[in-house]
């Protein structure tokens, strides 16, 4: 399967995930709302208390973006978006930039 074909599919769960209808509104995380259905059940808590800066990297590695792609779009160092992706795996209890990466496509991956 190549990588357009994986995305796609990623995508068409999403939407799919998104029509369920669900408990719960969707959730704040900071500026960022996700649908509830996203949010797994065991990490809504500890995703609740990320800094906006946190958040925002997250958010960008969910849409594919690299590291250096994040420090350039928020103006700091790529050392900087690996130390707040490391926290952010920390607080999460992740077991690596792996985990970090599927989580955050989860999230934020746009359906449409």
């Amino acid at each position: 399967m190549s990588e357009d074909e994986r995305l796609a599919a990623i995508a068409e769960l999403l939407r799919k995930a998104d029509a369920l209808p669900h408990e719960g509104k969707p959730v704040a995380l900071g500026e960022h709302i996700v649908e509830a259905a996203r949010i797994p059940q065991r990490h809504r808590d500890a995703l609740l208390t990320l800094t906006p800066t946190e958040l925002t990297c997250v958010r960008f590695l969910g849409w594919g973006r690299s590291n250096s792609d994040i420090a350039t779009l928020m103006l700091i160092s790529e050392n900087t978006v690996r130390v707040h992706l490391s926290n952010v795996a920390r607080k999460l209890e992740l077991d690596g930039m792996r985990e970090l990466a599927a989580l955050a496509g989860m999230l934020f991956y746009p359906a449409d």
